[in-house]
């Protein structure tokens, strides 16, 4: 007897409780950047030119170091699904000696950040709160990576909600903290700071995160199964340590190149004015919002797979895996269409400067495309980590977001040639290579996906047939 094959409603409802909360947690951790984005804006324009500068060097070290540490969801996942719990925690114990040391690199080169300022080619007003945005953030680095853990481990064990919570404790104490420090109290003796209050801000709210995250694993019973604590932190140890970093170098790598093909883009760009650097900020916050819910479906599709994986549910897993890609897709699709449609009264929120605007505007004309092809790469990238293939997004990324991206970006913006057309010179030429690269990468990423996913469907027989 032959009963129905669970379909696309079965899916999402699977997904979306997984999802959510993921949507909710990374929006706040978004909104950290929003709310300086906002508070920046209104405080001064130099300030704005050095939060895109210091934003960008910020995250082209952060995410590369965060992508080696999620590689503990997929392990963890597939640990979680075949039933070993306390293998999971061990492996857990031994990504935190990945990420001590990875903090100490990071830090110090937040603090001396000479390489990205040269980079961005500065200028002498700016350069100095550059300097010292970065530097709060290299206090900042070691509890967000420490958090990365406890996201990821959350994550692969279905329990987002806790992460979400925690992250919506940090942005209550960001924000205050942020309007106090940027503008200045006064009355408490408080000095506006401008985007080195940000920095400052940033780093309280975070470590603030991990102290909670800390306290919940000590106290919360679902923990005891997993062995975390009563022995110690356990010694590095090869076989994980090497699992960890097997999956995790390539899977860091592959988003480092995916965020460094945009955080270089306010580099560059950076060196065409502080207006045009302004405008781009506002459009990459935008555009960094939408991205919340691509992130959110690959998130719940990835670990709805890998658990599947690791159980040896293999049909199950396929399914999962590409109604997650066609899913978020659908909904990209539609929210790029709505807020291309809205641009002039969203940007209006950021700033009321007409200078900073107009040069927002002609870059958010292409979000429709920019942020399907976004979604369409996020997802299916992140359904492929749950099957720990991670290098082909590196060889993929590097062709379309920094070859045609970056560097075609570059070409049409400075006017290389000599033959760019007026409309893509500056900023917009960046934008229009970049979307192109984004829909190579999402075009490629999706076929290397689809071909996963029927070897895997001939490797298990449908449970259903």
């Amino acid at each position: 007897m032959t009963t129905a094959q669970p379909g696309w409603r079965d899916s999402a409802r699977r997904i979306a409780p997984l999802a959510w909360p993921v949507f909710v947690g990374q929006v706040s951790v978004l909104a950290f950047g929003t709310i300086d984005t906002i508070f920046v804006a209104r405080f001064a324009a130099g300030d704005l030119a050095a939060l895109a500068v210091g934003a960008a060097a910020y995250i082209t070290v952060f995410i590369g170091f965060m992508g080696v540490l999620v590689a503990l969801s997929p392990i963890v996942g597939q640990l979680h699904g075949a039933g070993k719990p306390v293998e999971a925690g061990r492996q857990l114990h031994q990504a935190l000696w990945v990420a001590f040391g990875l903090a100490a690199v990071g830090s110090t080169l937040l603090a001396f950040p000479a390489p990205f300022l040269a980079l961005a080619q500065t200028s002498p007003e700016v350069e100095p709160r550059v300097r010292g945005y970065l530097l709060a953030l290299a206090f900042s680095l070691p509890a967000s990576l420490l958090f990365t853990l406890f996201r990821a481990f959350n994550t692969a064990v279905s329990r987002p909600k806790i992460v979400m919570a925690i992250q919506l404790g940090g942005l209550a104490a960001k924000v205050p903290l942020s309007a106090a420090l940027v503008f200045g109290v006064p009355a408490l003796g408080v000095p506006a700071l401008g985007v080195v209050g940000c920095g400052i801000a940033t780093a309280l709210a975070m470590w603030t995160q991990v102290l909670l995250a800390w306290r919940v694993m000590r106290r919360d019973p679902f923990y005891e199964r997993y062995a975390i604590w009563g022995r110690g932190l356990d010694r590095p140890a090869r076989a994980p340590l090497v699992a960890q970093l097997k999956l995790g170098v390539p899977l860091g790598a592959s988003i480092l190149v995916e965020v460094t093909g945009f955080a270089f883009m306010a580099l560059f760009i950076a060196r065409i004015g502080t207006t045009a650097v302004a405008g781009h900020q506002l459009a990459v916050n935008l555009v960094s919002l939408l991205f919340m819910v691509p992130l959110a479906i690959g998130n719940a599709g990835s670990t709805l797979v890998a658990q599947a994986v690791g159980a040896g549910r293999h049909h199950e897993a396929a399914r999962l895996g590409w109604h997650a890609l066609a899913l978020g897709v659908a909904l990209a699709v539609a929210m790029g269409l709505v807020v291309f449609v809205l641009r002039r009264p969203l940007l209006a929120l950021y700033t009321s400067d007409a200078a900073v605007l107009a040069a927002a505007l002609p870059l958010v004309a292409w979000l429709a495309v920019f942020h399907a092809a976004d979604a369409a790469q996020t997802i299916a990238a992140f359904v492929l980590r749950a099957y720990k293939i991670t290098v082909v997004s590196v060889v993929i990324y590097v062709a379309a977001l920094w070859g045609v991206g970056l560097v075609g970006g570059y070409w049409l913006a400075f006017d290389v040639g000599g033959h760019s057309p007026a409309a893509l010179r500056g900023a917009p030429g960046y934008w229009f290579a970049s979307t192109v690269g984004l829909v190579l990468a999402g075009a490629s990423l999706s076929a290397v996906l689809a071909w996963v996913l029927r070897r895997q469907r001939r490797r298990a027989p449908d449970p259903a047939g």
